[in-house]
Order: C-alpha cells, then structure tokens, then sequence
C-alpha cells in the first residue's frame, strides 16, 4: 500500500496548533471573603480568594492568576505551581486560602480585578467590589481542649470544627451543636490527630480561623 510521507515540520505544526490554540480563557465566577486570624499574637486579616475559571482547552491550559486593586497599585500573582486547585462538580476553582497584606494591614476596599492567563498567553478578567470592615464586629474566638473535653467561646452565629491528620493535611469539616462537650462525642476519624475553630457570619461574609489544637 502506497502512503504519502508527511515532512516533518507538518507533523510538528500540527502538534503545536493542538496544543496550544488561541482560545481565550474566562472566569465565571469569583468570591473573596475575610477571615480574621491570629498571627504571632495580632490579630491579622486574611483573605480567601478563589475564582471559577475555564479554558476552551481545558483547565491544564491556565498558567497564571493575578489579583490587581488597581487604585493602590497592589498585585497578587500566582502561578500553577502555587494556587490551590479545587474541583466541584465539573468545575474548577484556583486560588488561595492565605492573601495577607505586605505588613498584615487591612486590605483596601474598593474595586478587585481577577485575570486568568493561558499558556499562549490569552487573557480572561473579571472585576469584583469588596468592602473591609474597619474591624472585626465579634470578639476573636476561642477553643480550649483539656482532659478529654472541649470548650468553645465565640459571638459568631455557626461555628465548625476543622480537623486535621498528623501530617497537617486537612481531613473534614464538623458543625458544633454545642459549644462545650467531650471530644468523644465528636465523634473524630481516628486519623484525627488536631482540630481548629472555623466561626462564620454567612450573612457579613465574615470568619474567623483559630489556631490547631492537639486532641490525641
């Protein structure tokens, strides 16, 4: 059977116009929201940043995510190699759990701009308004564990468990029914090793993060 021989530099365009197309990327969908925690003993704001993004080549094609507050010239990058990466049904979040100001200063209100970047280079954007309180409108949190019980002391209305492996990693999140009890009656995955308080304001967008506490 006779077959036509492809030179080379065909195969190689073809490979390169596949791989990386000229299709513009896009963010459906953005949140920002404050978390107050406590960093070296001050409390310091912090701000959970995540949008929804796609690539008509697929989510691998993003390379980079950049947060502009164009007014005060502030710029946040972050690359594949350093976004955390969330899947929910068919849909793909990046972003980050830990944006903090350069010297823990408050973040400026006012006018967010979120831009996607693929790896040819197209760009998406979208712009996202948020308002920083001047200060936390609760108290910041407490969670105490002491001889196989626990004690929580907070103002905000939902309060959660984070609980977290021995290695750090992150492995569920719990409602608190009530603020004092025995860790028994939580109920923790025996690969459970330290807990954490998570309280919210889904009404204000406001939370609040303690820090881990052992509980084996």
């Amino acid at each position: 059977m006779f077959r036509r021989a492809v030179p080379r530099y065909g195969i190689l365009l073809a490979v390169l116009l596949t791989a990386c197309t000229r299709a513009q990327p896009s963010i459906e969908f953005g949140t920002m929201r404050l978390v107050w925690q406590q960093v070296d003993s001050v409390l310091t704001p912090t701000l959970i940043f995540f949008v929804m993004a796609s690539d008509p080549d697929g989510a691998e094609d993003l390379e980079e995510l950049r947060l502009y507050h164009d007014d005060d010239g502030l710029l946040w990058r972050f690359t594949s190699d350093n976004w955390q990466r969330l899947e929910e049904s068919g849909k793909t979040w990046i972003g980050s759990k830990m944006l903090r100001m350069p010297q823990g200063e408050s973040f400026p209100s006012g006018q967010y701009r979120a831009v996607v970047i693929d790896k040819a280079g197209e760009q998406g954007e979208k712009t996202f308004g948020f308002e920083m309180p001047a200060d936390s409108k609760y108290r910041f949190p407490r969670l105490s564990v002491a001889e196989g019980n626990y004690s929580v002391t907070s103002d905000y209305p939902e309060n959660y468990l984070l609980c977290y492996h021995s290695d750090g990693a992150f492995r569920s999140l719990l409602k608190l029914d009530s603020k004092n009890g025995t860790i028994l009656s939580l109920r923790l995955s025996a690969d459970v090793s330290s807990i954490a308080l998570w309280a919210d304001d889904q009404t204000n967008v406001l939370s609040a993060l303690t820090a881990q506490v052992n509980v084996r």
